[in-house]
């Protein structure tokens, strides 16, 4: 007679069902885990940004608080002895030459930056062949990851004397630092320009040709204007990359404490003069706590950077 096939106790335990309650608690465990670290990852972020910020407040605002400067002198006084005796008249910590520079380089870098940049990214999105895209892209990454002292450098060895040679001047001057500045800031400004023209819809596009608009009255009329908050972005960005360079400009600019009357004369940023005097100052004294007080000034500058990208983007500022 045929047997019943029975399985043996080995066998039954091999193809047990797994317990539904197990796999349930290990996920909902998993779970916990994953949104913990994430929730502790977010908090390090949070924290280590509000004690920087409470550092550099507390150290920038005890020039006012602990050293009796007043704030309109610090502002719009071009008096810099921070180290003067005081038989002398003490010392002085204006630093509207700082500011002035700093503003003057920027601006001008980003208005000779902004409008090239626009304009290339525009070339890449709607004009460049497949093969001229591969070509400046990977030139576009190789010019966002050469440091800023090997710009410095580059500026040092031939710009300053090129404009020493053909312009005049001894070389160091608002010219070169913003022409190595406008340089720097290119590929910040044409990538976000790129990434806003990109995430256009075809649609638009496709509309305008269909109606008859040639490729140019396609990207004047359609595709910058409504491209124009993602390219003031790109500008603010590239103007905050600028504000907040040190080593290259420094090592162009001239670094002396005087307001510049021309593109050749030299001057000073506030990124340069903290470079090069934290290192002689003692903590707590009028000069150490002035360049603080400089850094701070950057810091609210980034702020008021963060927040004009914020308006754009949300369409405040864009009709």
């Amino acid at each position: 007679m045929h047997k019943e096939f029975s399985p043996e106790p080995d066998a039954e335990k091999s193809f047990r069902v797994p317990d539904k309650g197990n796999i349930q608690r290990r996920k909902r465990c998993g779970e916990f885990l994953g949104r913990s670290a994430a929730f502790l990852a977010a908090a390090l972020v949070v924290l280590l940004t509000v004690s920087i910020i409470y550092f550099i407040g507390s150290k920038g605002l005890a020039t006012f608080t602990a050293h009796g400067v007043r704030v309109t002198e610090f502002l719009f006084s071009t008096q810099w002895w921070p180290d003067r005796p005081l038989e002398e008249g003490g010392p002085a910590v204006g630093s509207l030459t700082f500011i002035l520079g700093s503003l003057l380089v920027s601006l001008l870098a980003v208005a000779v930056s902004a409008p090239l940049s626009v304009v290339v990214a525009v070339f890449m999105v709607e004009i460049a062949p497949v093969w001229g895209q591969r070509v400046l892209q990977p030139a576009i990454e190789i010019l966002a990851g050469i440091p800023s002292v090997v710009y410095g450098y580059v500026g040092l060895s031939l710009l300053v004397p090129f404009i020493r040679n053909y312009l005049g001047g001894e070389g160091f001057s608002v010219l070169a630092g913003f022409i190595v500045l406008s340089i720097m800031i290119l590929p910040t400004i044409i990538s976000v320009s790129t990434d806003s023209l990109r995430a256009l819809p075809p649609q638009w596009k496709e509309a305008a040709l269909a109606l008859g608009s040639t490729r140019w009255q396609t990207i004047r009329l359609v595709l910058v204007p409504a491209a124009r908050s993602g390219l003031i972005t790109a500008v603010v960005l590239g103007l905050a990359r600028a504000f907040g360079e040190a080593l290259a400009v420094q090592m162009v600019i001239g670094n002396t404490r005087t307001i510049p009357h021309s593109l050749l004369d030299p001057t000073i940023t506030l990124t340069s003069a903290i470079t090069m005097d934290m290192g002689y100052t003692i903590m707590g004294s009028l000069w150490n706590s002035a360049l603080w007080s400089m850094g701070l000034i950057l810091l609210l500058m980034s702020f008021l950077f963060i927040m004009v990208i914020r308006v754009v983007v949300r369409g405040g500022m864009v009709r």
